[in-house]
């Protein structure tokens, strides 16, 4: 079984990519609002949510998504430890969605609960349409090197037998990663998942 989110694209690239921004410091850290425009211009498009992005949604473009990343900044501005914590992530995104006077509804997932847990709320938030954003901190397998300490957005899952895949979606490309190497981490400190309800 495979379920797939109609994700934005912007150009070919499928959703934004920080690689595109003029400023150093988004350049570097602005993957946690990379997500949050992604994930407000799905709600746009997809939900009819238009209050979320303030530029056409009948054609995404690389600089109006640019100008998106600019409004984004003051509510997910990257520190020198980046936005570390799924709290902060919902702090930021939930002052930004009242601000465009629209209550997102957000919670934490932790890293730290079992992975049967996480496979039910993937389940659960793609089959309602819905995106998740995801927070990946240090982990032991060096698999998953390019996706340390860096926020991305789920888009859909793949169940293969006893198997179960999830599409990663980051600089305007989709992998497709097992969920159960990526949840074990082999560190501590978990980040987790953003779930969301509109």
């Amino acid at each position: 079984m495979k379920k797939e989110l109609d994700y934005i694209r912007i150009g070919t690239a499928l959703g934004g990519n920080q690689e595109w921004f003029t400023d150093w410091s988004m350049y570097d850290g602005g993957c946690a609002a990379v997500t949050a425009c992604d994930v407000c211009m799905y709600l746009a498009l997809r939900k009819g949510i238009s209050g979320l992005y303030p530029y056409r949604v009948d054609r995404f473009t690389r600089q109006d998504y640019i100008r998106f990343s600019e409004k984004m900044k003051p509510y997910l501005h990257p520190c020198w430890q980046g936005i570390d914590t799924l709290e902060r992530y919902i702090s930021g995104i939930s002052e930004y969605c009242r601000d465009a006077r629209y209550m997102l509804k957000a919670d934490g997932f932790s890293g730290a609960f079992p992975v049967h847990y996480a496979k039910e709320k993937i389940r659960e938030q793609i089959d309602s349409g819905l995106p998740i954003p995801y927070l990946l901190l240090y982990h032991k397998n060096p698999t998953f090197q390019d996706f340390e300490w860096h926020w991305f957005n789920l888009a859909g899952y793949g169940e293969y037998g006893k198997e179960f895949y999830v599409r990663a979606v980051t600089y305007g490309m989709e992998y497709w990663l097992n969920l159960e190497e990526l949840w074990d981490t082999g560190r501590n400190r978990k980040g987790g998942m953003v779930l969301m309800s509109v």
